[in-house]
């Protein structure tokens, strides 16, 4: 147009200007500007609007704040267009503060200034002035203008009036595609599930767009409730309407998919995903952690490396469960140090998954110091913390920090009541169990759900208080599982309650499916340690009967980077014979320490000789031989079990911890147990 010699005027300046999305630059609005200062524009007031919105749009707030300033004379526009810039970019304070100044210059809200400036209260921590903005839209006339009304319901469900979000809802004179999405999207945040379905299969028999069906939310609640039935019809309906193209939903179904263990349709869908950003590599790796699956989610994490794709907190997060979950110290380490180099440090979420993976890696002491160091903590922080004393067996600290937390004005939810509980369970507190059990429904008004009362009972089974326990199952809501019966039948076998243990084994067997084969080799140990071993065999025989076997039994341990495995006598380790020799010299040294086998620990019918021998060569005790002929003299020694210990490692390991002057730690399937100077943690009560 320049070059043709034609001069724009102020329409041509203004529609220009108005056209521009976010991808303008600074750049660009500045070499605009000073086209408009030649043309002698700059007082024009449409153009000087439309030039304050390029700056917003290019992130350039200061050089629309100028201008605004600078201004000789302003509207409703002006002042809409700069609230607008200030509540996108998140700065909620300075939206208020210039409401108010527009207010006090007698200029009239519109439709799009209450937007913004509901927009600014969703990012404030009160509710005060948002629903004093709500008077003001009922005093102004335009609460039936469904723009105005989704901008109040995404107000109340941003901070969680689900009620009065719902009541307004019922109350708005015109609806829309949007007004359902923001209610369906807030009732499955906040857990409602039922009535989040509810209004979707509403909004399925409405006008509006299918394409703009919150497909991405009803994903997110198919992943969560693991409905992989639901998410294949949501799937469906999104294909049909092409909105399986958005990135958002794209993203949504490999969630869904990955969290469901359908790693195959996940794959192929993020293969297909066009312009992937960390979200979907999160989705994946997340997914692959859920369903135990640690060493493809860490392999997938390096290759998203490879693909140079920063990761996020969420990225980290998972991927510091899944070193905790191998209880991989050194790639926790690692992951830690990302952490600080990408600035994810001081975020609640990374500072809690750190501090979960050095507990779970047997290092309470780097656990404690990553709590301690947080700039700020919530209930996932507290929660972590809480855990990691339960599993080492303080119930002391477990105790303590769970009423730092209710003084530090937080408060505690299941997961903080499971974990005093599991605690209790650890170190045979039963009376204090009780008493934060009652405190759980009666103070806390918290249901207690499947977990909290199969905790108590074991609390109770563990102490040999069966008929309490009995009474306590008879009460609940809930119908015993299969965690809990054999939670029962562990008891049994220490208490030696041969009467109790056949009827939880009833129920166990009763069962359609079993996980595993535990409660027929817990009750076959029953028999075996009584002797009675045509009892023991016709279980064994049930067992084969049901095609259900027994998950064998191995621990490995981290050296130098590489993690080894072992298996119950195994020969298969490149230094088998240095790590029989050792096991060997530690048996004689165990022997003059008094050491005697245990065994009662070999369930196999045959002579105390071969039982003794088998018992050196447990999976742990092999890990162990291992560690101390691979590491230098007095430094720790970490072994992960995927079972609970036998009695007789656990005394073994005791007295080898006393010869050799180190700290053994040893994580079974229950707990942490650490030994030093030929004690354990546990006080021998596990």
């Amino acid at each position: 147009m320049f070059r043709a010699g034609v001069k724009p005027d102020e329409i041509t300046i203004a529609t220009l200007l108005s056209s521009c999305d976010e991808k303008i630059t600074r750049k660009d609005v500045c070499q605009v500007h000073t086209h408009i200062t030649r043309l002698g524009f700059g007082s024009d007031l449409a153009v000087c609007n439309s030039l304050v919105d390029s700056y917003c749009k290019s992130q350039s707030l200061d050089l629309a704040v100028r201008l605004f300033e600078e201004m000789i004379t302003r509207d409703t526009i002006t002042f809409n267009t700069l609230i607008t810039g200030f509540a996108k970019e998140g700065l909620n304070v300075p939206a208020i503060k210039l409401f108010s100044e527009m207010q006090y210059h007698g200029f009239r809200p519109s439709d799009f200034t209450f937007a913004a400036i509901l927009r600014a209260c969703v990012g404030l921590d009160g509710t005060t002035l948002g629903q004093q903005v709500h008077g003001l839209v009922v005093k102004s006339n335009f609460v039936d203008d469904v723009f105005i009304g989704n901008a109040l319901l995404d107000f109340y469900s941003k901070h969680d009036y689900i009620e009065d979000m719902r009541r307004f809802f019922d109350e708005m004179p015109e609806l829309d595609g949007v007004s359902y999405n923001i209610v369906i999207t807030s009732y499955a945040w906040n857990g409602q599930l039922k009535e989040s379905l509810n209004l979707f299969r509403e909004l399925r028999l409405s006008k509006f767009s299918r394409r703009n069906f919150p497909f991405a939310t009803m994903l997110s609640i198919s992943a969560n409730t693991q409905d992989i039935e639901m998410g294949r019809q949501v799937h469906t309906q999104a294909v049909m309407t092409t909105a399986d193209t958005e990135i958002q939903v794209g993203n949504s179904l490999v969630d869904m998919y990955a969290k469901c263990g359908r790693f195959d349709e996940a794959n192929v869908i993020f293969k297909n995903l066009a312009g992937k950003t960390s979200v979907p590599w999160t989705a994946l790796i997340s997914g692959y952690v859920q369903q135990g699956l640690n060493d493809e989610a860490l392999k997938l994490f390096n290759e998203m490396r490879r693909n140079n794709v920063r990761g996020d907190q969420a990225t980290f997060a998972s991927t510091l469960r899944a070193s905790a979950n191998l209880a991989l110290l050194s790639l926790g380490k690692q992951f830690h140090s990302c952490i600080i180099g990408s600035g994810f440090l001081s975020n609640i979420f990374c500072g809690s998954a750190l501090l979960d993976m050095y507990a779970k890696c047997g290092s309470l002491k780097d656990a404690i110091a990553i709590f301690r160091h947080m700039p700020e903590r919530n209930s996932i922080s507290w929660n972590a913390m809480i855990s990691a004393y339960a599993q080492n067996g303080d119930a002391k600290a477990t105790l303590r920090s769970f009423e730092q937390m209710v003084q530090s004005g937080l408060q505690p939810d299941p997961v903080s009541f499971l974990g005093v509980l599991t605690a209790c369970s650890h170190c045979g507190h039963v009376d204090e169990a009780l008493q934060y059990f009652n405190t759980m429904a009666q103070t806390y008004k918290l249901a207690p759900r499947k977990e909290h009362y199969a905790s108590l009972v074991d609390v109770l089974c563990r102490r040999g208080r069966f008929n309490e326990a009995e009474s306590l199952m008879a009460r609940m809501p809930v119908k015993p599982d299969e965690i809990m019966w054999s939670s029962i039948l562990n008891s049994c076998r220490i208490h030696k309650n041969q009467e109790f243990a056949k009827k939880a084994a009833d129920e166990l067997f009763s069962l359609d499916v079993l996980r595993d084969a535990a409660a027929y080799v817990t009750m076959s140990n029953i028999y075996a340690e009584a002797g009675e071993w045509e009892h023991m065999a016709k279980v064994k025989k049930a067992m084969r009967e049901r095609g259900v076997r027994k998950v064998p039994a191995y621990s490995w341990v981290e050296i130098a980077f590489k993690v080894h495995i072992f298996s119950a006598n195994d020969r298969s380790h490149p230094l088998n014979e240095e790590i029989r020799i050792k096991i060997n010299d530690l048996s004689e040294q165990m022997e003059e320490k008094g050491y005697k086998p245990d065994l009662s620990c070999v369930l196999q019918n045959v002579d105390d000789v071969m039982k003794a021998e088998s018992l050196k060569y447990h999976s742990e005790r092999l890990a162990i031989a291992f560690a101390l002929i691979s590491t230098p003299e007095g430094s720790p020694v970490l072994v992960i079990k995927n079972l609970r210990a036998c009695v007789d490692c656990h005394a073994a390991i005791k007295v080898i911890s006393k010869i050799v002057r180190r700290e053994i730690t040893v994580r079974d399937s229950s707990r942490f147990h650490h030994f030093k100077d030929g004690v354990c943690s546990c006080g021998d009560y596990w």
